[in-house]
């Protein structure tokens, strides 16, 4: 009996998320369970510092667009349903803590850089997703 049936692999759009992406789908195949994938854009404004006088919905909205561009290819490419493609702005460890409520995820799977030891983690988004999501939290290191 398969104990994962929904999991979550939230990405980046780095070259690095195809070895996030076929961790996730071996996973995903040997639980016979259902993924979801995920990418959270960042608001514009926390990149700027969010004192910015101007409007910065349009750079906001290329760069939602883009993601769903991205998201959608590696969608095709790893045989994940459109309706299983999320693309969400906000802070990337509010926004997984939030797919696995809204979505009832079993097991997040992210990216994490290969820094030895427990800084494996500390100070990571990974480490973020792990400290505070209620389900396992799987991270693939990224060499």
């Amino acid at each position: 009996m398969p104990v994962y049936k929904k999991l979550l692999v939230a990405i980046d759009l780095t070259e690095e998320a195809p070895q996030v992406l076929n961790k996730a789908k071996e996973m995903a195949t040997s639980q016979g369970a259902e993924l979801i994938l995920a990418h959270v854009v960042e608001p514009v404004g926390y990149a700027y510092g969010g004192d910015i006088p101007m409007d910065l919905t349009e750079l906001q909205d290329q760069l939602d667009k883009a993601a769903r561009e991205q998201l959608t290819k590696y969608g095709e490419e790893y045989g994940i349903t459109e309706e299983n493609q999320v693309v969400t702005v906000g802070r990337p460890e509010s926004e997984v803590h939030r797919l696995v409520k809204e979505h009832a995820i079993d097991l997040v799977i992210v990216g994490s850089h290969g820094r030895k030891g427990f800084q494996l983690l500390l100070g990571s988004t990974a480490n973020g997703v792990l400290h505070g999501t209620e389900c396992d939290v799987l991270a693939v290191r990224i060499f």
